[in-house]
């Protein structure tokens, strides 16, 4: 039987089969052998094979995913988990959007980066989403509009939005028609609340900002697919979705439907498996200038004829861009990812 994982519980996973049915699944014991060097071996958007408990188990034993069919792209950080290698945010999806904030909390731009440069690694379309518009004053405005500009020169597309009052939501949906889309970002950006108001009636928590550090906190606790015309709704933690219930009635036949995968908010984006060599092809600008340096194998740090230094003291490579792309070049040690970006 193959199936979609749309709920990840950490050691429980929701799958909607082919049929309609949405499993609880585990991994079966011998999966965990392979060579899978992650902290979720199995993450929400991955197309698995699962194998059915006897008929006589039914009700005592649930579902084991014995199988993870090829995937098309993926989000991966490194793990916090030290004894691991990777995270994967979400599987096959066809967009992210990545939700940052300028203020409230402030997201940074070494954060940004690090997220886009693993989109570009592992082909994944980005799309940067600025949100609470409307609690900014002239001068954060203005400061969003100078990102806004940076980021929309590089290549990316850029909203800015009010989860809080609607402004940029007609834009926002209809990024998202027919598409699998994944939302990321830190905590406390307002991801949940931009869920809410794209899904009618799935409620999702949502909590206020510290008050001492204006950070997020996380309300968020698990990865979840929401069909965005008929959402997904089963209770947080909930490990009981009894085989042979329904799947939304959207999520079969007719026109493809629209899915958001909500993620836990993140504070740090280490990067994993990049070498120091092929960062440069995962930040357009910093790339585009790169063919024109007199060394093939230039590091853009300092060596002569380095066309990169040249455009970033032309001011054709913003700063910030360039400091990130340094950061990266430093993730080869072990420790350093696990600091807040």
């Amino acid at each position: 039987m193959h199936g979609l994982v749309v709920k990840n519980t950490g050691s429980w996973y929701i799958v909607r089969t082919d049929d309609g049915q949405l499993l609880s699944c585990k991994i079966k014991g011998n999966f965990r052998l392979k060579d899978i060097r992650s902290t979720n071996p199995v993450a929400v958007g991955d197309r698995v094979t699962v194998s059915l408990p006897p008929a006589s188990a039914q009700g005592e034993t649930a579902a084991f995913i014995t199988e993870i069919e090829d995937r098309s792209n993926y989000i991966v950080r490194k793990s916090i988990n030290l004894s691991k290698q990777s995270h994967i945010i979400a599987a096959n999806v066809d967009q992210a959007l990545l939700i940052v904030t300028v203020s409230h909390p402030q997201t940074s731009t070494t954060f940004i980066d690090r997220f886009l440069a693993s989109a570009e690694a592992y082909r994944v379309p980005v799309v940067l989403v600025f949100n609470k518009c409307d609690l900014l004053d002239a001068d954060e405005l203005h400061y969003q509009q100078m990102m806004v500009q940076l980021y929309e020169n590089i290549g990316y597309q850029c909203l800015q939005v009010s989860a809080a009052t609607g402004e940029g939501f007609d834009q926002l949906r209809k990024l998202l028609d027919e598409k699998i889309t994944l939302l990321s970002g830190n905590s406390g950006v307002g991801k949940s609340t931009i869920i809410n108001r794209l899904v009618p009636g799935v409620n999702l928590k949502t909590a206020e900002l510290s008050d001492a550090h204006d950070a997020g906190q996380h309300t968020t606790t698990f990865s979840e697919m929401i069909e965005i015309e008929a959402p997904l709704s089963s209770p947080e933690g909930d490990t009981n979705v009894q085989q042979g219930n329904e799947a939304p009635s959207g999520a079969v036949g007719g026109a493809s439907p629209s899915y958001l995968i909500d993620t836990p908010g993140i504070k740090g984006f280490g990067t994993f498996d990049m070498e120091p060599e092929e960062i440069t092809s995962y930040f357009r600008e910093i790339f585009h200038f790169s063919k024109d340096c007199r060394f093939s194998n230039c590091t853009h740090t300092h060596e002569p004829g380095c066309a990169v230094l040249q455009a970033l003291a032309d001011h054709y490579i913003a700063q910030s861009r360039y400091q990130s792309y340094l950061s990266m070049l430093q993730d080869k040690d072990e420790s350093k990812y696990r600091e807040a970006y």
